[in-house]
């Protein structure tokens, strides 16, 4: 991201009455797609259209995370994951996104069930998509815990030798200026010291939005998705360049 992360702290306050009203959802381990919501945007944007035939080997990307990747709320084929697979294959690169997304899940969770989720791949990812943390704040847990929970996900990726991108959260200005710094610091601190690439805060430019949101006013609906994916694409991109040209 070329912008500074101090410019992600507006959308913020409208994060703040969002996550009183609803958090990033329950837990729901019956699908990835997580339930129904009244209100969402059941029609999907167009695909995108490819601009250059797919090529190259297969790109396996881990997308580990939380109703925000889960596709909470949406219909099948709708979830983030989805879009950037649609993007990066019609940018013609052989993308296959893998969605371990579980709607609820702390950052407690996502530790746990990191290894086990890499193992069941077989084949190690060429790259993971890490966005856990917003249900963190909602249970208003202790920011070292989330921090604690992240560098051991991301210790264990690098350990594994599996590039990261990491998609950050901000911290409802309500908690308070302390709780809020310390939450905040969190993923640029561990960006920079694992070297991996970070989305600042996965919400911007969406939250806010009606036309952009379900009715819970939390997470996105099909044109939310549309709108994070088409910013966090090339993020991703670059991602897998950078691994190609290594």
């Amino acid at each position: 991201m070329t912008r500074s992360y101090l410019t992600y702290a507006a959308p913020a306050a409208l994060l703040q009455a969002a996550l009183l009203v609803a958090g990033c959802s329950p837990r729901d381990d019956s699908a990835p797609d997580g339930p129904r919501v009244s209100g969402n945007d059941s029609e999907a944007p167009p695909a995108p259209v490819a601009t250059v035939p797919v090529s190259g080997p297969e790109r396996t990307i881990l997308a580990l995370g939380d109703s925000l990747y889960a596709g909470y709320g949406l219909g099948r084929g709708q979830s983030l994951p989805d879009a950037i697979q649609a993007r990066l294959r019609a940018g013609g690169i052989n993308a296959r996104l893998v969605n371990a997304g579980v709607s609820g899940d702390t950052t407690s969770d996502g530790r746990r069930r990191l290894g086990y989720t890499l193992d069941r791949l077989g084949k190690a990812p060429d790259l993971v998509l890490l966005g856990l943390g917003g249900n963190d704040v909602l249970r208003q847990l202790d920011p070292k815990v989330t921090r604690d929970n992240l560098a051991a996900m991301l210790d264990e990726l690098e350990k594994r030798r599996i590039p990261v991108v990491l998609t950050g959260m901000l911290a409802p200005p309500n908690l308070g200026p302390d709780y809020a710094g310390r939450f905040n610091a969190i993923y640029p601190a561990l960006a920079k010291q694992h070297h991996a690439p970070l989305y600042p805060f996965i919400l911007d430019g969406v939250i806010g939005n009606r036309a952009l949101m379900l009715l819970d006013g939390v997470h996105p609906n099909a044109s939310g998705v549309a709108r994070i994916a088409d910013r966090l694409t090339p993020v991703v991109r670059q991602a897998l360049t950078d691994m190609a040209g290594r």
